[in-house]
């Protein structure tokens, strides 16, 4: 039982309500579905990899699993907790993933000729930044509202923090990763109300840091080399999307059946990871694939609402932030998969293989699911409605819309 508050409904009726179970149904129901997929395509992904490499055809869907109950248990923590505890351990999570990126460079464990993670590949800092990055703007961004127009205490201070944490994964090198890092970043400051100018500007350290990449790392400069040849002739592309082109067009419509994929028998890379999309287009079909797309949207959706609604500015960023992370990464590996971007390594959430994407995405739902308990108890305490629409964060001429929408609204 939760605790209860009273709440006048229509004539004057009262009604005992509880407060703790006040979450997003939707965004709920949402991540269960897309989880489950994800179970049942890692196994029909990685079965064969996982028997011949770990001597079980269960090793893989049965570690992700775990990932998932950990996970679980995070998010459920995250949802019971107020949201607002973030803005005091902002600044200390962001540190401790500084730190941590740092240590990769010294005590690394390879992935992929990459030094992403620490003790023996159990930490992907890198991951871990994203959502970091996320709490910290939310907090900044909030705080510093009405000096984001200016240069010296708006622009100078966001490249400081986007610069920083995209370097050092960029020195990894993870470049997908950074320019994921420094797109959130610069959409945030956006969303926000940053001079439209300074946003151009970190358009412009996006570039550099891909011109960074394509010269001073072979992997790089290949992948976008690959991607610019596959554009105008497929048989050019990278062998990578060459067999995710084989395995889409081996689903057609309805797909071959899940389990009855051959491609990721056949050298589709990393078929449990990165091509994950590619093996739901063989099995599932553009049917299968299409209704992958649409949980993502229902997502977006839902996020955006707990975003428009929450009761403050630091609620309404951080939520944006938190739904932009993880639509972004799935777009993008959706994208890959298709040859419409340069190959990333993206994992797609929920779905992909993985410990620190698993557990990180979960904890950014927690936190969504936190913004509207604490929204919807806002919303009760204070004898009022909220719409449930999307409305856009800005005003048709750019300028600032969150403190609008919440201008009825407590400050935390």
């Amino acid at each position: 039982m939760g605790t209860s508050t009273e709440v006048t409904f229509f004539k004057n009726k009262k009604a005992r309500v509880s407060t703790k179970l006040l979450i997003d149904v939707p965004l709920l129901i949402t991540v269960i579905i897309l989880v489950i997929i994800g179970l049942l395509i890692l196994y029909s992904a990685s079965w064969n990899y996982a028997l011949q490499h770990k001597g079980s055809s269960t090793y893989m869907v049965s570690r992700q699993a775990v990932w998932i109950f950990i996970s679980s248990i995070a998010a459920v923590i995250l949802t019971m907790i107020d949201y607002h505890f973030l803005k005091q351990t902002a600044t200390l999570i962001l540190a401790g993933t500084c730190a941590l990126l740092l240590i990769v460079l010294f005590m690394p464990s390879s992935i992929q000729g990459t030094t992403r993670t620490v003790l023996s590949g159990s930490v992907q800092p890198s991951e871990l930044a994203k959502i970091a990055l996320v709490i910290y703007l939310a907090h900044w961004l909030s705080k510093k509202q009405e000096s984001l127009a200016t240069l010296y205490w708006g622009f100078i201070p966001v490249i400081v923090i986007i610069g920083v944490t995209g370097g050092l994964i960029l020195v990894q090198p993870d470049v997908s990763a950074t320019i994921t890092v420094v797109f959130l970043g610069g959409i945030m400051f956006f969303v926000a109300g940053g001079n439209i100018k300074h946003i151009g500007a970190i358009v412009l350290l996006a570039i550099f840091m891909i011109f960074c990449g394509y010269f001073l790392f072979d992997k790089v400069s290949t992948r976008i080399d690959d991607f610019v040849n596959g554009l105008t002739d497929p048989a050019q592309a990278s062998y990578h999307i060459q067999r995710s082109i084989e395995a889409i067009l081996r689903g057609g419509w309805a797909g071959v059946g899940i389990g009855k994929g051959v491609v990721k028998l056949t050298g589709l890379p990393v078929a449990w990871t990165d091509s994950i999309y590619a093996v739901i287009l063989e099995e599932t079909g553009l049917i299968g694939g299409t209704l992958i797309a649409v949980l993502y949207l229902i997502l977006l959706w839902r996020g955006f609402s707990i975003a428009v609604n929450a009761p403050d500015n630091f609620g309404k960023l951080l939520a944006a932030g938190i739904t932009l992370w993880i639509t972004i990464e799935a777009a993008i590996n959706i994208g890959v998969m298709l040859n419409i971007v340069p190959f990333a390594g993206n994992a797609l959430p929920f779905i992909s293989f993985g410990g620190s994407s698993m557990l990180c995405t979960m904890a950014g739902i927690g936190i969504l699911m936190s913004i509207s308990r604490c929204t919807a108890i806002d919303t009760l305490e204070n004898e009022r409605t909220t719409p449930d629409a999307f409305i856009s964060l800005r005003r048709r001429d750019w300028g600032w819309r969150i403190s609008s929408l919440g201008r009825h609204s407590r400050k935390k």
